[in-house]
């Protein structure tokens, strides 16, 4: 009954002043359209990127052969290190940790033709993982490179989206036939359309994928242009990759502290990277946000201290009664929290309609592969409400220790 009693007396004091309240409720609600619209724009611009970072492929490192800058062993720095193909089956045998590799073949010697249509496109050679690691994924119908074209050098090809648009307009291109320089090669599949943000040699969309064995015997190529492989754990690729230079240094005579004798991309270490890049946005957009709040909760502040002043006679009457200090700082700090509640809940539903709004915006493919589409998580939730819940303490605070304070004979003079 008394908790009925105290909400129904909070109301009425808000009620007394209703214009002021309704304005300070509005510079709640302003400041927190600030923060939640602010970070979930922040949210959206994160997993879009790491979105389009995937395309490239999870957890992986693409190795590449590089150029000694140190002398070892009565050999003089400056040598060249091309990798073969036989050195993935190495590093996957001496290296555990290594769970899938894949050598990768990249040449455009040759256009790939189909009647008139013709392109010339990365061709590329690989096992079937790689189409696991990088993400690759077929179109209904149509399959990826798998063991047996490996083994059996299968003259069958795999089609990047744009290169079997040039090729084949809008017909079915598995079970066709293209001609890879003089050699026929039958479409088994297309790839399936993904976005992609970053590549090492071209976009997958513009490339066309076959066995590697079949690429070695048609091309001759003696070396790989790189290896891709995947380990078993993400924290696990520093180890790694020390492993990888005392491997190849044992083979290819290079001191293993000689980091430019092979150059190595760690996709997961850029992922982190992007990670802290991303935690400063946001905690930069949650304190320019912040500062939007805050001239609401100076809002609150000021009506606050205004009502101590007004109801001074009031507080004196209480003291006089048997109310404590404490029941006096209470009632004012609830005050403020009602009102930061107030405007917090209708800040809450307006960021929810604009941020909702910019999600059906017929905004230009391009933009919204870039940025995203903006998102209330929990996390952009969780970092607005300890925000509104500091504004409220700090606002009330004040106000409500000065009314706890005063005198109750000094009150009843007034």
């Amino acid at each position: 009954m008394r908790l009925v009693d105290g909400v129904r007396q909070l109301w009425a004091d808000l009620s007394a002043q209703r214009l002021r309240t309704i304005l300070t409720v509005l510079g709640i609600t302003w400041g927190t359209v600030a923060v939640v619209v602010l970070l979930a724009f922040s949210v959206g611009l994160e997993r879009q990127t790491i979105k389009r970072f995937h395309g490239l492929g999870d957890r992986i490192v693409v190795l590449f052969g590089g150029r000694t800058v140190l002398p070892y062993a009565g050999f003089r720095e400056g040598r060249t290190i091309r990798l073969r193909e036989a050195d993935a089956r190495i590093l996957a045998r001496q290296i555990p940790d290594i769970t899938m590799i894949s050598p990768e073949y990249s040449t455009r010697a040759v256009p790939i033709r189909r009647g008139p249509n013709g392109v010339s496109p990365n061709i590329t050679g690989i096992h079937p993982v790689y189409g696991e690691m990088r993400n690759i994924f077929p179109m209904p119908g149509g399959r990826f490179i798998n063991d047996r074209d490996q083994e059996e050098r299968r003259r069958v090809v795999f089609l990047g989206d744009e290169v079997a648009g040039v090729l084949f307009g809008d017909a079915d291109p598995v079970g066709e036939q293209v001609r890879i320089g003089d050699s026929p090669f039958t479409v088994i599949g297309v790839l399936q359309p993904k976005i992609q943000n970053s590549s090492y040699n071209s976009r997958d969309e513009d490339r066309v994928f076959i066995p590697a064995s079949t690429h070695a015997a048609i091309f001759g190529s003696r070396f790989v242009s790189n290896l891709v492989y995947r380990t078993a754990d993400a924290s696990r690729t520093e180890a790694v990759e020390a492993r990888v230079y005392e491997v190849l240094g044992r083979k290819y005579r290079f001191n293993p502290r000689d980091e430019d004798a092979l150059d190595l991309w760690d996709t997961a270490e850029w992922e982190r990277m992007f990670g802290f890049l991303f935690l400063g946005f946001k905690v930069f957009f949650a304190i320019v946000g912040s500062f939007t709040l805050s001239v609401g909760g100076i809002g609150v502040a000021n009506i606050m201290y205004i009502v101590v002043h007004e109801r001074t006679r009031e507080i004196g009457i209480k003291r006089s009664v048997g109310a404590t200090r404490r029941s006096i700082l209470w009632q004012f700090l609830a005050e403020s929290a009602l009102i930061v509640a107030l405007g917090a809940a209708l800040g809450v539903l307006v960021s929810t309609g604009i941020v909702k709004a910019m999600s059906l915006l017929p905004m230009q493919e391009s933009m919204q592969e870039t940025v995203g589409t903006p998102v209330i998580s929990l996390q952009v939730a969780a970092v607005t409400m300890a925000l509104l819940a500091l504004v409220a303490m700090l606002a009330g605070l004040l106000p409500a220790r000065r009314a706890a304070a005063l005198d109750p004979v000094e009150c009843l003079r007034y």
